[in-house]
C-alpha cells in the first residue's frame, strides 16, 4: 500500500495541495484526474519521491517496489532496448550484471564461485530466467518486435523510445505502478494491449490520462484532485462524472434552499421586530437565522469551455471530391492514389499509423500543400475551416498586442465586446483576453484556434487532433460541440471516446486507403484488432 499523510505543496501564492491524506490499496487501479494545473503530474512525482512536499509524508509498506514511467527520453541513450526494459527492476538487473562480471573473470576463485552461487539463487527467486522473455512479451504487446532488442535507445524514434520506457515501467511485476499519460504515441492495438495488461495486473496502479475510454476500461477508482485535495471514488471515470455532477447539483440545491430560508427569515424579522404582538416570533426567527449556516459552495478548479459551431450557410449535397491524390516527402511516398467522396453530414475519422500522411492530406485539401498528382474539388456551397495539428504559425511572431486583437483579425464583426464574448466562451475572460498570443500554453492555443473556427461560420470542419493539449473538461466540451454540429466533419484523433461518439464513417489510410466504411468505431476495431 502507498499513502500520503498531510501532504502540502505551494508554488508562490498558488496552493496545489493542502493536508492531502489518501490511501492507494493493492489490487486497485486509480485514475488520477484534475483540471490542467491542478497538480496531477506533480502529485505523481511526490509519490515517486522526485518532488518533495513542503510538509507531510509519503508512506509505502516496507519491501515494496515502486515503478514509474520515466519522462526523460535521453537518460538511457547508450543502453540497448532489451537492457533498458530490464533496468525497470533495478535489483534484478544489478544481480545480472554482477553475476556476468564474476563469470567473465579470467581468474575465477572459490570465493567467486560462492558469490556466484548466492547470486544465482537470488536470480532464480526473482524469476530471472524468465526476465528476457517477459521483456520481449511486453515490447511485442506495445508493437516493438525482437528486431528492436539490440538497438541503442539513441537510435530510436521518439515514439519508440516512449514505448520502451513504458515497457520498463511495466516490467517485473512492480508492487506500485505510477503511469503519467501512458497511452501517448500508442496505436489502437497497443492501447488495447495495455488495457488488458492493467486489467489483469494484481497490484496498485495510479495512472494519469486524458483518454476517457482508457480510464473507463482500466480504473476501479478515481482519485480526483480538486479544491487542493485528493478525493477517491469507487468506480471508473463515467461513474465518477455522474456522481460528482449529482453531488454538485445537490449541494447547489441545498445552498439555494438555505438562501431562500434566510431571505424569508430576514423579511419576517424586518417586518415584525417592532410589532409587540409579534416580537417573540421575530426573536425566535432571529435565533433560527443565526443557527442557519450559509456556506459557500467551494469553487472547483474545473472550467468547461462552451464550444458551439454554427454554419452561416447550409451546404448542398456535393461536399468534397478527392481523386487520385498522391504525395511523396523526401523521396518517400506517403499518399498514393487517395480517392473518396464526402457526402453532406458525414462525420469522418481518418485513421492510420502515419500521422504525417493524414496531416499532409489535410494540408492539401486546405490548399497549403500541392499534391504530386491527383485533384480535389470542394462543392460550390461549402465553406471549410481547418484546425491544424501544428498551430505555431498562427501565434509565433504575431503582431497582435493581445488575444482580442488576434481574434479580431478573423472576425467580420470587429466590436470588442463581441470578440470578448467568443474568447469568454473559451475561458479567456477579463485579463486573460489581454494575454499576448506568443506566450500561450499548448491548451490555450487550442482554445484560441477553436474560437477562430467558431467565428468562421463554416459548414465543413477539418480537425487534425483537436483534443491534443486539452484537459478532460475541454475535451468533453469539444466532443459535445462537434457532436451537436449539423454540418460535415473530417477529423483525426487518438481519443477513443471522441471517435466513437462523433464518427459515423471511418477511412483508414496507410499510404493507400485500406478501408472506407460507414460504421461505429467500436464495431470497426472489434473487427480489425
Amino acid at each position: 500500500m502507498i499513502s500520503t499523510e498531510n501532504i502540502a505543496l505551494s508554488y508562490g501564492s498558488k496552493k496545489l495541495f493542502d493536508d492531502v491524506n489518501v490511501k492507494f490499496t493493492p489490487g486497485n487501479c486509480y485514475g488520477l484526474i484534475g483540471a490542467n494545473g491542478a497538480g496531477k503530474s506533480t502529485f505523481v512525482k511526490i509519490l515517486s519521491g522526485e518532488v518533495e512536499a513542503q510538509s507531510g509524508k509519503v508512506h509505502m509498506s516496507p519491501g515494496l517496489r515502486l515503478s514509474v514511467l520515466k519522462q526523460d527520453h535521453y537518460v538511457y541513450d547508450e543502453n540497448k532496448v532489451l537492457e533498458t526494459v530490464m533496468m525497470g527492476n533495478q535489483k534484478l538487473f544489478s544481480i545480472m550484471k554482477e553475476k556476468d562480471a564474476i563469470y567473465a573473470k579470467p581468474d575465477f576463485s572459490d570465493e567467486d564461485g560462492i558469490k556466484a552461487s548466492e547470486l544465482e539463487t537470488q536470480f532464480a527467486e526473482m524469476n530471472g530466467w524468465e526476465a528476457e522473455s517477459e521483456a520481449e512479451i511486453i515490447l511485442a504487446g506495445l508493437g516493438l518486435d525482437t528486431s528492436f532488442n539490440d538497438k541503442l535507445m539513441k537510435d530510436l524514434e521518439t515514439k519508440h523510445k516512449i514505448k520502451v520506457l513504458l515497457a520498463q515501467a511495466l516490467f517485473g511485476n512492480p508492487d506500485v505502478l505510477l503511469l503519467d499519460e501512458p497511452t501517448n504515441h500508442l496505436d489502437l492495438k497497443a492501447i488495447k494491449w495495455l488495457e488488458n495488461f492493467l486489467f489483469e495486473f494484481d497490484n496498485t496502479v495510479i495512472v494519469v490520462s486524458h483518454d476517457r475510454h482508457f480510464l473507463n476500461e482500466v480504473c476501479t477508482h478515481i482519485a480526483d484532485i480538486d479544491f487542493g485535495k485528493v478525493t477517491t471514488y469507487t468506480g471508473n471515470y463515467d461513474f465518477w462524472k455522474q456522481s460528482s455532477e449529482l453531488s454538485l447539483r445537490l449541494r447547489s440545491e441545498q445552498f439555494k434552499k438555505s438562501e431562500d430560508k434566510a431571505k424569508e427569515l430576514k423579511k419576517f424579522i424586518q417586518r415584525f421586530s417592532a410589532n409587540a404582538s409579534k416580537s417573540k416570533q421575530a426573536t425566535s426567527r432571529q435565533k433560527q437565522l443565526e443557527k442557519l449556516e450559509l456556506k459557500d459552495i467551494p469553487i472547483s478548479s474545473r472550467k468547461y469551455p462552451y464550444v458551439v459551431f454554427e454554419s452561416t450557410r447550409e451546404a448542398g449535397k456535393d461536399i468534397l471530391m478527392v481523386d487520385g491524390i498522391t504525395k511523396s516527402i523526401d523521396g518517400e511516398k506517403i499518399l498514393d492514389n487517395i480517392t473518396f467522396n464526402v457526402k453532406k453530414g458525414d462525420k469522418i475519422v481518418l485513421l492510420g499509423k502515419n500521422d504525417l500522411a493524414k496531416t499532409t492530406l489535410f494540408q492539401i485539401l486546405n490548399g497549403e500543400v500541392e499534391a504530386d498528382s491527383g485533384s480535389y474539388s470542394w462543392g460550390v456551397t461549402t465553406t471549410h475551416s481547418y484546425f491544424p495539428s501544428d498551430n505555431s504559425q498562427y501565434f509565433q511572431g504575431s503582431q497582435a498586442e493581445n488575444l482580442v486583437d488576434w481574434l479580431r483579425d478573423y472576425s467580420e464583426d470587429k466590436d470588442e465586446s463581441f470578440i470578448r464574448g467568443f474568447l469568454g466562451k473559451m475561458l479567456f475572460s477579463r485579463d486573460e483576453a489581454l494575454k499576448k498570443p506568443d506566450v500561450l500554453s499548448g491548451g490555450e492555443k487550442v482554445r484560441c484556434m477553436l474560437s477562430k473556427m467558431m467565428l468562421s461560420g463554416a459548414n465543413v470542419l477539418m480537425l487534425d487532433g483537436p483534443t491534443n493539449h486539452l484537459d478532460l473538461e475541454s475535451i468533453t466540451a469539444v466532443n459535445d460541440g462537434i457532436k451537436r454540429f449539423a454540418g460535415t466533419v473530417l477529423f483525426t484523433s487518438h481519443d477513443h471516446e471522441f471517435i466513437q461518439t462523433v464518427a459515423d464513417r471511418i477511412i483508414d489510410i496507410d499510404v493507400t486507403i485500406k478501408d472506407d466504411r460507414y460504421m461505429e468505431f467500436d464495431e470497426y476495431i472489434s473487427q480489425s484488432l
